[in-house]
């Protein structure tokens, strides 16, 4: 695949969390739940039969999502290394977390770690099925990295029960965002300084509901002042939504 410098650290995102995961395992079951409570907890994610747009390459579609997501969440199953799709999205997360430092979470679901990162047991005979040997190498070596990140296995954590497990996983993301979040701040020139100010009007915490409007000329920032402050303080609310591009879509 061809290596891409759209995963830079100055650039703004349009995605969260970006999900990737085998439909045929868990596309209506675990992998379902997670999205639904990552989008309650105001998560922008990125769900492949969610968010693609019609008419458009579902190839080049999926790896612009990834060039636009912040961090990722990559959910193992038996069948994940059987889908040439899921180990091209694998590889181009790889190259975007060496190249933007961001982050992976890796989720084992009904696969053990240790297959995924030495390519044995079910994990193994997938591979084995694919044609193009010629990648068979890289495709190894990203889901060796990938398994080496850590993440959790849902079989040994809280039990096992599903639902606990993805609280953990939403818990643990809301943190990430809010570290990268930080991050992504200071790199906007005068943004900082901006979301302050912004900040005390919004006196959060008073028993109050307060509306604050951001006026200014077409290309002025008033967007990016407005995420920036939604990223800040969204993981301090239970709920949560950052609507935009109203006047285009209503």
């Amino acid at each position: 695949m061809a290596s891409s410098s759209s995963c830079g650290h100055n650039k703004s995102y349009k995605y969260n969390v970006f999900l990737s995961f085998s439909g045929e395992d868990t596309r209506k079951t675990f992998v379902d739940h997670l999205y639904a409570a990552l989008d309650r907890q105001g998560i922008y994610t990125f769900k492949d039969d969610e968010r693609l747009e019609r008419g458009k390459g579902i190839s080049d579609e999926l790896l612009h999502a990834i060039e636009d997501s912040r961090f990722y969440i990559i959910v193992f199953s038996k069948r994940y290394a059987s889908s040439s799709w899921c180990l091209n999205e694998l590889l181009k997360i790889m190259e975007c977390i060496k190249t933007n430092g961001h982050s992976a979470f890796p989720v084992f679901y009904d696969v053990e770690p240790s297959d995924v990162r030495k390519q044995t047991g079910s994990v193994g005979e997938a591979l084995a099925t694919h044609k193009n040997k010629s990648e068979v190498g890289k495709r190894r070596e990203a889901l060796k990295q990938a398994a080496g990140l850590s993440g959790l296995d849902v079989r040994n954590t809280a039990n096992g029960h599903e639902a606990k497990v993805i609280e953990l996983i939403v818990d643990w993301v809301s943190l990430e965002l809010r570290s990268i979040d930080m991050n992504v701040d200071e790199n906007l020139i005068g943004m900082e300084q901006r979301v302050q100010d912004l900040d005390r009007y919004l006196e959060i915490g008073l028993e109050d509901v307060r509306m604050v409007g951001i006026k200014g000329m077409g290309g002025a920032g008033k967007t990016t002042l407005a995420r920036a402050i939604f990223d800040k303080i969204s993981t301090d609310f239970e709920g949560k939504s950052f609507v935009e591009n109203v006047r285009e879509n209503s």
